[in-house]
């Protein structure tokens, strides 16, 4: 005792070299970076994001005991008889270590073993060994051993970029540290000392044979019988596989999510701070999706249609959660994510737009009349003449004939009559962030957009005016389960109920009478071709009242598609096969009259 006691006080003695150490008391209040994970919304593992360290933080009282007496058996079996440092092993290896005039054999402890995976650097020194006993003392001085032994067993490296226990038991076994038997916490406690060479899934002998060198350390100091280990022994260990690298299966949806929420915590915090993120998307729905846009490009070669990519986003209209979104034809050769991030012109999908604000104003219903006639605009020092897509003119016809059949001198009459600032008033309102300049030709679709915003705007429509941020996240919790963001939808009504019934009722229309009868699905549906000209963008967008799905068709280098390729026969048939599906198990809906409402 006095010896130790010596010892001891000759160390503090040595702290007044070592006062640039780190103040140990900062622990309090550490919280170890943490793998964030990404959920789909009935809970499934989508994903997991992680900086340097893969890690999942558990308390204490949640980790096997099992796997707490393997690691302290072998590692420090008088962890809880020293305050920090454990002068019979040091002895031992100084005498050892001088003999062979280099550092053959370790003496730290658990806590100077936490000290220098959180403080001090690697390199093996004598000051850096004092430096460790310095700091392993004052921790002792100031936490208990049970938070010593959690911040270990929740810091230490377990291999394979896997950090802490309960990483390591899920990559190893396949199960929570919580669940590991003593078979199990045996090996891993064995991998501690060289995690990567050590490791079953490089080398399963010298795990095996690491594994009964603990059994026997815990036999030998009576911690557990000879029948417990006899069993551990010859128990059948399952294996699991490396996990900390692992993609996603969706990652179109995950690089979406990550963006949303890195411009809401920061990137720092998602990749450490260990949060539970829950999404609105529907895996099933989701990969129904990939496969059809995958499946359907290759299907628009062999009709001549010359298109690189596509682009589809589904989101309800009840909560304007994203339920899918595929942003690509191939992840794997393009991880562009077009669904946020292209903006392409919409053609005249945007003309709703222009119609709801005609029909807003109180001054049109959709049986009013408009002319489909030569008209001219000055634009700058010039006219401008807007032309329909087959060069025609309709004469005069009712607003629902002119969108059926996607008229556009109509569309431009009606931006001139309504105001095409009250237009982009409208896209603002329900989501539209884009540029939008109020140029003549905006009603045909003179604007660049998003096919995330044109979902989002369309499932305004659907909802009769109701408008929430359109999110793919519900709610983000921390690894214990206290809440960080609850984005439960907060719907305002930011359009006349009345003049969306009345668009809704003329884009009906549009699928059974017009140009896109190639999308009827067998329910009340309604919605809207684009092509653009030089057949460079084609788009179907549309909606029931539980589903609103934008679709676009396109090359990234703007090349045409080929002539004939528009929205009604190009793209159309996919969204009718994508909703279909989608809503196979959902009931048929009608969308509420007009004459439910009052009219502005």
């Amino acid at each position: 005792m006095l010896a130790s006691s010596a010892v001891a006080g000759g160390l503090v003695g040595l702290a007044i070299s070592f006062r640039n150490l780190p103040d140990v008391r900062v622990l309090r209040t550490y919280a170890p970076s943490e793998t964030t994970r990404i959920y789909d919304v009935k809970g499934k593992l989508l994903a997991s994001l992680h900086g340097e360290a893969n890690r999942e933080v558990l308390q204490l009282n949640d980790i096997s005991p099992h796997l707490k007496r393997a690691v302290i058996a072998v590692e420090d079996s008088n962890f809880f008889q020293h305050q920090g440092v454990n002068l019979i092993s040091v002895g031992r290896a100084m005498r050892a270590n001088m003999a062979e005039g280099r550092t053959v054999e370790g003496s730290s402890t658990l806590t100077m073993q936490l000290v220098k995976n959180l403080f001090l650097s690697p390199e093996r020194s004598y000051s850096r060994k004092i430096a460790e006993a310095v700091l392993a003392l004052r921790i002792e001085q100031v936490f208990g051993k049970d938070q010593i032994l959690g911040l270990y067993l929740n810091q230490v490296y377990w291999g394979h970029n896997n950090y802490g226990a309960e990483t390591a038991a899920k990559s190893y076994f396949g199960k929570s540290a919580r669940k590991l038997n003593l078979a199990e916490s045996a090996m891993m406690a064995g991998l501690i000392q060289a995690p990567e060479s050590l490791s079953p899934f490089v080398n399963k002998k010298e795990a095996i044979t690491r594994q009964k060198l603990v059994l026997k350390r815990m036999l030998k100091l009576n911690w557990i019988s000879q029948k417990e280990y006899k069993t551990a022994v010859n128990y059948p260990i399952k294996y699991g596989k490396i996990a900390s690298f692992s993609r996603s299966e969706i990652p179109y949806v995950t690089e979406a999510v990550v963006a949303e929420l890195t411009k809401k915590f920061g990137r720092d915090s998602l990749l450490k701070g260990g949060m539970r993120i829950q999404t609105s998307i529907d895996t099933k729905m989701q990969k129904r999706a990939q496969d059809l846009v995958t499946r359907e490009s290759r299907n628009l070669r062999y009709r001549g249609v010359y298109a690189d990519q596509m682009a589809l986003v589904a989101v309800d209209p009840r909560t304007h959660y994203v339920k899918a979104i595929v942003g690509g034809v191939d992840y794997k050769k393009s991880q562009y994510n077009r669904a946020t991030q292209a903006l392409r012109q919409p053609g005249s999908s945007f003309k709703p737009f222009v119609y709801y604000a005609a029909f807003a104003s109180g001054k049109y219903t959709p049986s009013s009349t408009i002319m489909d006639t030569r008209v001219g605009y000055p634009d700058g020092y010039s006219m401008y003449y807007p032309q329909n897509y087959d060069r025609s003119f309709g004469g005069a016809m009712t607003m629902r004939r002119a969108l059926e059949l996607s008229r556009n001198i109509p569309a431009v009459r009606l931006g001139q009559t309504v105001g095409l600032n009250k237009v982009i008033e409208i896209c603002r309102s329900i989501g539209i962030k884009s540029p939008i300049d109020p140029v003549i030709s905006l009603p045909l679709g003179a604007v660049d957009l998003t096919p995330m915003e044109m979902a989002g705007a369309y499932a305004a429509f659907a909802s009769n005016g109701w408008y929430s941020d359109t999110s793919m996240v519900v709610q983000v919790t921390d690894s214990s389960g206290n809440m960080i963001w609850d984005n439960r939808p907060k719907p305002r009504l930011v359009l006349d109920p009345w003049a969306t019934a009345a668009l809704s009722s003329s884009m009906q229309g549009v699928i059974t009478r017009g140009t896109a009868k190639n999308a009827a699905i067998g329910r009340p549906a309604a919605g809207k071709t684009g092509t653009t000209s030089s057949e460079r963008d084609v788009w179907f967008a549309g909606f029931t009242p539980q589903l609103s799905t934008a679709v676009w068709v396109g090359n990234d280098d703007y090349t045409t598609l080929g002539r004939g390729a528009t929205g009604g026969g190009t793209v159309a048939p996919i969204w009718r096969r994508f909703m279909i599906d989608a809503l196979k198990n959902e009931p048929v809906e009608k969308f509420r009259p007009m004459n439910d409402f009052t009219r502005p």
